[in-house]
């Protein structure tokens, strides 16, 4: 395994954190365990959560990813050797069952609180703002339209003052953010300096081989603030393994079972899925080992986010950390972007 450092911490993080959406529902609390024990032996020892998983958000089913992870930790008594990330789900039509309240004080607490007794722990290592109150483009879309009738006013700084006191309580460490964009980062980061502030230092976005637009904004920010990234869907929803090329809907796999995650086989992904397909066999590598490489090897991507619901899957995402891609490679997938650039937003 290889590992860094989150940002402006000395915390060390392994370059490949496990992802644990699938756990509650998808997957069982056992082979949750059987996940977290191949991942732990082999190094892993960043995990990533939220108080929203299992996905799709379901009121049923809320919490049981972390409920989990948490009877993991008391059956290892390991909470100690890992890295735990979680985050506060934000407002929406499909978190009612959750909370209405936004990221009020009062509704940080209340997401804290549940989140510490579901994981069986005192605090947790990195926590973050799933998405953003205000309106903006995330979750699939492309472009931001302006809604002149939104109820949203600037709370940046009420957001970091109530996070710094959990900080001060000691039941969290860090802070980061999930699904922002360049005006959010900036914010916080200008909070944070103007009013000694917790900084905001890492963002969770998705970043893959059909999803650049990370790197159209969000990059540079994240370059010359120090916001790592943690790179979520590096392999778009499965599909950047391959496994629904030539129109297959393999038995189990997420799109078969939730159809609405389907950005990601439209046509033109697709397409540069086959053409990516067809660059990693002329080279010797898996596509699912080339996805994840290409995403290793970003100077701006703190640590992969992989998940999976088979072992034998999470064998294949854990080992792309040996790859290293040849220039030419590399190359070749920026002709294939520039050619289909950015085909599942």
């Amino acid at each position: 395994m290889k590992y860094t450092l989150l940002p402006h911490t000395d915390i060390k993080v392994s370059k490949i954190c496990l992802g644990t959406m699938t756990w509650g529902q998808q997957n069982t609390e056992a082979e949750g365990h059987a996940q977290m024990d191949y991942a732990f032996d082999q190094g892993v020892n960043f995990f990533d959560t939220a108080e929203l998983y299992p996905v799709p958000a379901k009121a049923e089913t809320q919490g049981e990813t972390e409920r989990v992870i948490g009877t993991w930790f008391k059956k290892n008594g390991n909470r100690e050797q890992v890295v735990l990330a979680s985050k506060i789900a934000g407002p929406a039509a499909f978190t009612q069952h959750i909370r209405t309240g936004g990221f009020k004080k009062e509704e940080i607490e209340d997401a804290i609180h549940k989140s510490l007794k579901r994981l069986q722990t005192d605090y947790i290592d990195l926590y973050q703002l799933h998405w953003p109150e205000r309106n903006t483009n995330y979750f699939g879309s492309r472009g931001y339209i302006h809604d002149e009738q939104e109820q949203w006013e600037d709370n940046f700084r009420t957001v970091l003052e109530s996070l710094e006191d959990f900080v001060k309580q000691g039941k969290i460490r860090q802070v980061g953010l999930s699904n922002e964009n360049p005006f959010g980062v900036m914010r916080y980061l200008e909070e944070h300096r103007n009013h000694d502030l917790p900084r905001m230092i890492t963002i969770q976005n998705p970043y893959n081989l059909l999803n650049r637009l990370f790197e159209g904004g969000n990059a540079e920010v994240s370059m010359r603030e120090g916001v790592g990234l943690l790179a979520y869907s590096p392999l778009g929803f499965g599909t950047l393994s391959g496994k629904y090329l030539g129109g297959k809907m393999p038995e189990g796999s997420r799109i078969k079972l939730f159809p609405n995650y389907n950005r990601y086989i439209k046509p033109q992904g697709v397409k540069a899925t086959e053409k990516y397909a067809a660059l990693a066999e002329a080279n010797g590598l898996s596509l699912t080992h080339m996805a994840l490489a290409f995403v290793n090897a970003q100077p701006f991507v703190t640590s992969n986010i992989i998940g999976a619901t088979r072992l034998d899957q999470l064998k294949e995402n854990i080992s792309s950390i040996d790859v290293e891609l040849s220039q030419e490679v590399l190359d070749a997938i920026n002709e294939i972007h520039n050619e289909i650039p950015n085909p599942a937003p």
